[in-house]
């Protein structure tokens, strides 16, 4: 068996601020809060470590003394499944995200930031 991707770690100032924006903007839920660390995740998989199949990963905010300072090299692409992809960006836009360029161009994406300006891509097709 090969591995499988479970958890996504994100360096961050504020843990509090992006668990609260990321579960707003995945339908997550907190699963586990130290001082300094949250985890989030779908509530369909309160423990994703003892599911055997795929499941979505969960995101872990860690809090470190520095502040972004240079663009992704890694970034979360997001689909909206009950809306268009301009209802969803208008959406992540009163949840605190922010339009962002990081050189894309014309592309059928939209680049958004979250509150600490990790860049994120809002895709265009739905799919549910």
């Amino acid at each position: 068996m090969a591995s499988k991707f479970t958890e996504l770690a994100i360096d961050c100032t504020n843990p509090t601020l992006l668990a609260q924006v990321w579960c707003a903007v995945l339908d997550y839920e907190t699963q586990s809060e130290e001082p300094d660390l949250i985890t989030i995740g779908s509530p369909q998989f309160p423990d994703p470590k003892s599911h055997l199949g795929p499941i979505p990963p969960t995101l872990t905010f860690a809090q470190v003394p520095e502040p972004k300072t240079t663009k992704n090299r890694l970034h979360l692409d997001i689909n909206p499944t009950d809306r268009s992809q301009s209802e969803e960006v208008a959406r992540l836009l009163s949840l605190g995200a922010n339009h962002t360029d990081v050189g894309q161009g014309d592309a059928p994406w939209v680049v958004l930031a979250d509150p600490e300006g990790n860049e994120f891509c809002v895709l265009a097709t739905r799919h549910p």
